[in-house]
């Protein structure tokens, strides 16, 4: 005798609406979190050098940490996602986050201060690489309100835990800085929750894929320029999260000020990231923009290096100006490629490697500042990097497409023709069929 196992009940056009109101909410709180765990260390990078006893070029590892990550981990993120639903990924990395974040706040040596960053990355990580594809499944006729929803709030989330960092530090009083850092666990965990509520939808498949190999992008030229350019931008970006406040510090201002002027300048890119995409989409708009933004980090910098005193709320302005070259990255990677397909494994070929690019400029940094006893090295290399960025920029804003150039080498490579090798995916519902186009002997990632 055999036993038929219970078929779930078909669900109704209301269950359907309140699921998406949840996992929409879900995607708005795990947005907020995104940042967190990286705006609040700059603010009182200082107490943590004290209690930690650690020197600049280790501060310069704290402050590059969160890059590495966002690359190493990230690269992690189909792989996950092709093993586990994505709502028990995102709602893991987000419980991983908040232990993290409390690990952090009682480390009692810098070892243990190291492995709490790593944990609190997880979930930023993850939530970077899996994000974009929840709200194309769940919200594809709403892909602009929700990724305007989810980026606002992870702009509001750095804004808040920039500026309120040190006033909760200075609070405190002693060892204030590791309340200051701890207590972005508690919304680490809120955001998990309606994670763990979400069920999986008990639909046959979500259609097919074509997956392409990321290696090929390096026939590319333009993946190189976009990659370099993404990687540039964030260096200069994270420079300015994970240093500018100290060097404000430094330069005389309270921390109280210095978290305020960094909050500011995560203020200001709100209405940026919503207004950027769209100019960015019209071809003729983009060395405009392109050169606007490098004139925008020239002003910004060399304000901030001769006048750190004198207005130094304009300098923050202008580069937060700058810093919207970011949304801007986010806009041309998907501009350059014809197919969904080759949109993804540009996205992480450019992303993955560009945050490994990144990750050296908070580092080198600490290290400057270390060996010369000045600040001097950093607006150096920031003003080089402008020089690198208007060169890269100005390749990527021509309209050339990677797969075409890929092509070259490897023809058929981003075809979406039939193919016979099949992979069964596991995602947030049913199994996904995913053709591979070509065997990949050398990476399985691809």
């Amino acid at each position: 005798m055999t036993r038929t196992a219970p078929q779930p009940a078909p669900s109704t056009p209301a269950d359907h609406r309140r699921g998406l109101l949840l996992i929409g909410l879900a995607i708005v709180l795990t947005g907020l979190n995104l940042r967190t765990a990286v705006t609040s260390v700059g603010p009182v990078l200082q107490e943590i050098r004290d209690g930690l006893g650690i020197s600049s070029g280790l501060a310069g590892l704290v402050t590059t940490m969160p890059v590495l990550c966002f690359a190493a981990i990230g690269f992690a993120g189909p792989g996950l996602s092709a093993r586990f639903r994505d709502s028990h990924v995102l709602s893991g990395a987000l419980v991983t986050m908040a232990a993290g974040l409390v690990v952090r706040a009682v480390a009692p040596a810098f070892w243990v201060f190291l492995l709490g960053t790593v944990l609190a990355m997880v979930g930023g990580a993850l939530g970077n690489v899996l994000l974009p594809s929840l709200v194309k499944r769940y919200f594809p006729g709403r892909t602009g309100l929700m990724v305007g929803a989810y980026s606002t709030a992870m702009s509001i989330g750095a804004t808040v835990a920039a500026v309120s960092t040190a006033p909760i530090a200075a609070t405190i009083g002693a060892g204030g800085w590791r309340w200051a850092l701890g207590v972005w666990a508690i919304f680490a965990l809120i955001a998990a929750g309606p994670w763990l509520l979400v069920r999986a939808n008990p639909a046959a498949s979500r259609g097919t894929h074509t997956a392409v190999r990321l290696r090929d992008l390096r026939h590319s030229r333009m993946a190189l320029a976009l990659m370099v350019f993404f990687g540039i931008q964030g260096l200069e970006a994270y420079i300015v999260i994970g240093w500018s406040a100290q060097y404000l510090r430094d330069a005389g201002l309270s921390a109280a000020t210095a978290g305020l002027l960094l909050g500011l300048n995560q203020v200001i890119g709100i209405p940026l990231s919503a207004l950027v995409p769209a100019i960015t989409v019209r071809p003729r708009a983009q060395r405009p923009l392109l050169l606007g933004f490098m004139a925008c980090y020239v002003i910004g910098w060399v304000g901030l290096w001769a006048a750190p005193r004198t207005v130094p709320w304009l300098w923050m302005i202008v580069l937060a100006m700058a810093m919207a070259s970011f949304p801007m990255i986010l806009t041309l990677i998907g501009l350059r490629a014809r197919t969904p397909e080759t949109t993804a494994a540009l996205s992480t070929y450019v992303q993955g490697w560009g945050y490994l690019i990144s990750a050296i400029g908070p580092l080198l940094v600490g290290v400057l500042l270390g060996v010369t006893g000045s600040y001097a090295g950093m607006f150096v290399l920031v003003l080089a990097g402008v020089v690198v960025l208007t060169i890269t920029g100005w390749f990527m804003t021509r309209e050339r497409f990677a797969d075409d150039e890929v092509n070259r080498f490897v023809p058929g490579w981003s075809s979406t023709a039939h193919c016979d090798d099949v992979l069964e995916v596991a995602g947030a519902e049913a199994p996904v069929s995913v053709h591979v186009t070509q065997t990949d002997d050398g990476s399985r990632r691809g």
